[in-house]
């Protein structure tokens, strides 16, 4: 899957305007001809980015079934332009909602890792809330959310700052901490944590109207699986499958949980093609 990956060339979309424009990059595999399933469309977690692992799966199951399949870089990411240190939910959630109304897919299956969980809530609530013409989106066929970090902001980390980290973000406008996957500190805005506040998706019910599937290791450092039933109670109009991984950590990617995340996506593929057919 690596060779399809390297052959694959970005493409770029500008969203914003004036001072906020930034080139958005994604790499897009076409639907075979004929072939009507939703297209899957990937989004990736904090600092993470299209060419990880799992989006790449993801791609080569697209490829093995003939779907098309949209992977994206939030501004600040990967190959996309703009300053990670001006990212927000809403930044992020406004780049993924352009790059899937550009491609105009009629139907879609979002796949969100970790704060690609919380992108993906927003954006099936904003796809329902948002109408008319020019709004107008595609159809919301299912969700696979892996390690899904709604609300992170305000649920895991606020509750936790530690003193000299609430100085931080009062004096400099940030705190640093350490990451476990890369060298690099993560780094968390006032800005970011401010705009989590206005994001938050478990303050109420959360009506997507499609399947959600949610895979969620029960060793997670990051997103404990308490979690994971929280944002369960959340989706009570909904048809949920929550499997939790015993031995599972946040990123799921030994090849067993990209099993797990493979099968999944086939049985949404699945039950939206049997929604589909006539009674």
């Amino acid at each position: 899957m690596s060779d399809q990956l390297s052959n694959a060339q970005p493409q770029f979309l500008t969203v914003g305007e004036g001072e906020a424009a930034r080139e958005i990059a994604m790499l897009v595999r076409p639907a075979q001809a004929g072939n009507g399933a939703p297209a899957l469309v990937w989004l990736s977690g904090y600092r993470s980015d299209m060419s990880g692992t799992k989006a790449v799966e993801l791609d080569g199951l697209a490829a093995e079934l003939g779907l098309a399949c949209i992977r994206l870089d939030y501004s600040g990411h990967g190959l996309s332009g703009g300053s990670f240190g001006d990212g927000t939910i809403s930044r992020w959630l406004e780049e993924a909602l352009a790059v899937i109304r550009h491609f105009a897919p009629e139907r879609v299956i979002l796949v969100g890792s970790s704060m690609g969980g919380w992108i993906a809530l927003r954006l099936a609530q904003e796809l329902v809330r948002q109408g008319g013409p020019k709004l107008a989106g595609p159809k919301l066929a299912g969700m696979v959310l892996i390690a899904p970090a709604p609300d992170f902001t305000s649920e895991l980390i606020e509750p936790n700052l530690k003193a000299k980290e609430r100085k931080s973000l009062a004096e400099r406008g940030y705190f640093e901490e350490r990451s476990q996957y890369s060298p690099e500190p993560n780094i968390y805005t006032r800005a970011l944590i401010e705009d989590g506040r206005e994001n938050r998706v478990l303050d109420g019910i959360i009506e997507t109207g499609c399947p959600v599937h949610i895979l969620q290791g029960m060793k997670d450092p990051d997103v404990p699986h308490a979690h994971a039933m929280k944002l369960v109670e959340h989706l009570p109009a909904d048809d949920v499958v929550l499997t939790f991984i015993r031995d599972g950590d946040h990123r799921l990617s030994r090849p067993g949980d990209i099993a797990l995340l493979l099968s999944a996506v086939k049985g949404i593929i699945r039950s939206s093609t049997n929604r589909q057919m006539p009674a």
